[in-house]
């Protein structure tokens, strides 16, 4: 892929969203919150029905999704001993990219 840093905004946008897009288990992640609110505890327990993975894994694939718009904090849920546990939520059900505006898409 051309690396060049004056890429015209939607070029960008769409780097962004192949990037965070890339592999199978962001889809999975992107499916499991798809239907509400969940905490990162649940989505670690429904993703590793099909997957091994661990948690700092998942809060990688968590990350890169945020960075990109995908999904975004929802709240904290206080779990036992105080300790708070992020939930989350999809930003965005769809990506709309417009080939001709030059400003990058938020």
């Amino acid at each position: 892929m051309c690396r060049n840093p004056d890429l015209p905004g939607p070029l960008r946008s769409i780097q962004r969203y192949i990037r965070a897009l890339h592999c199978l288990t962001r889809w999975n992640i992107i499916r499991c919150i798809g239907t509400g609110e969940k905490s990162t505890k649940e989505i670690y327990e429904q993703l590793r029905l099909g997957e091994e993975m661990s948690p700092a894994g998942l809060y990688y694939h968590l990350s890169a999704l945020k960075q990109a718009g995908i999904v975004e904090l929802a709240s904290y849920r206080e779990v036992k001993g105080g300790t708070p546990e992020k939930v989350w939520k999809l930003k965005t059900r769809r990506i709309v990219i417009d080939l001709l505006e030059e400003k990058e898409v938020e």
